[in-house]
Formats: C-alpha cells, sequence, structure tokens
C-alpha cells in the first residue's frame, strides 16, 4: 500500500495515481570506493599485494584491470596504462622485480606516452632488480618513494610521464623483516 508522501519538499518524490512515493535513487561508487567522484574525476582503487600470498588488485572507473582473479597480476611491479583523457585502459603488464630482466621495465617506461596515466602496485617483491635507471623514471612520473623500494615493501601509486610535481596518489608501506608486514 502507497502512503501519501509527507517528506522534506528537498527529498525527491514521484506521483503515482494520485499517491506520492519518494524517489529512492541508488547511488553507486565505482571501484568500491566509500564515495562518488566529482563529476571530471576518475574512479580508481589501487591495492598493493600482501607478500607472496596475495595479489594485488587495480579497478579503474569501475572496470577491474588486474586481479588474483583474473590471473593476471605478477610477483614484482604491476602496471596499467589508461588515456589520461578518455579513461580508457591501454595496456597492463607485470615486470617479476626478483629474478626477471630488468630492461623490459626500462624500455616499458621510456615508452609511456604523454597524457598516460600509470598505476602501479607491487607485489611481494618491487625492488631487488630496481636499479638507479628504473628508480629515475619512476621518479619521473611522479614517485616519491621509488627510490627506497626494496624487497617486501608495499607500494601503489598513480603518476604520468614528466610531471611537474610529486604525484598525490602514491602510498608505501616499509616491509618489516621481523613481521613481514
Amino acid at each position: 500500500q502507497l502512503l501519501p508522501c509527507h517528506l522534506p519538499s528537498s527529498f525527491p518524490c514521484c506521483n503515482h495515481q494520485g499517491w506520492s512515493v519518494p524517489s529512492i535513487e541508488v547511488m553507486r561508487t565505482k571501484c568500491g570506493l566509500s564515495k562518488l567522484c566529482p563529476d571530471n574525476f576518475f574512479a580508481y582503487k589501487i591495492s598493493s599485494g600482501a607478500t607472496n600470498v596475495v595479489g594485488p588488485t587495480m579497478c579503474f572507473e569501475n572496470l577491474v584491470i588486474m586481479s588474483p582473479v583474473k590471473n593476471n597480476v605478477g610477483r614484482g611491479l604491476n602496471f596499467a596504462l589508461v588515456n589520461g583523457t578518455t579513461g580508457v585502459v591501454l595496456t597492463q603488464k607485470c615486470f617479476d622485480m626478483y629474478s626477471g630482466d630488468i630492461t623490459l621495465l626500462v624500455k616499458f617506461l621510456k615508452e609511456i606516452p604523454e597524457g598516460t596515466l600509470v598505476l602501479v602496485a607491487s607485489y611481494d617483491d618491487p625492488g631487488t632488480k630496481m636499479n638507479d635507471e628504473t628508480r629515475k623514471l619512476l621518479t619521473n612520473l611522479g614517485s616519491s618513494y621509488a627510490k627506497q623500494l626494496g624487497f617486501r615493501d608495499s607500494w601503489v601509486f598513480l603518476g604520468a610521464r614528466d610531471l611537474r610535481d610529486k604525484s598525490p596518489f602514491e602510498q608505501f608501506l616499509k616491509n618489516n623483516p621481523d613481521t613481514n608486514k
């Protein structure tokens, strides 16, 4: 049974056969965020992996780009490149920073087009193979922590090529060998 609408005038109501019913608009957030993003902003969520047990996840505009469920994450650094204007995902790649070839990561970082957003999540070991060149290239994307990445550190980052300032979208947690956290 429908009841007459006696709600504040700011609460939207709809009339149906002479009765007013509240119009409930479900606000769904993108990527499981706690609040909606303002217009002209992209929604994203990046979670690093936990040691070598739980893989990282990346979501951009409600599209899960990388996750353990999709089975497309790897030990080391996980990257997604997104067009900074359209929000279209361009590519995703993993680079093994424990036993992989660092020259592949260097080549990848040097070829990132201007205007591309770079999403990064660590998993297990982001730092063993890291050299001065890769640290500098990551710093040029806006990272404040690339210079100190080490074994089993947790790191998430969103940057872009040749940022003039440091990216505000970065979190880093140094691994504690005693607790592996």
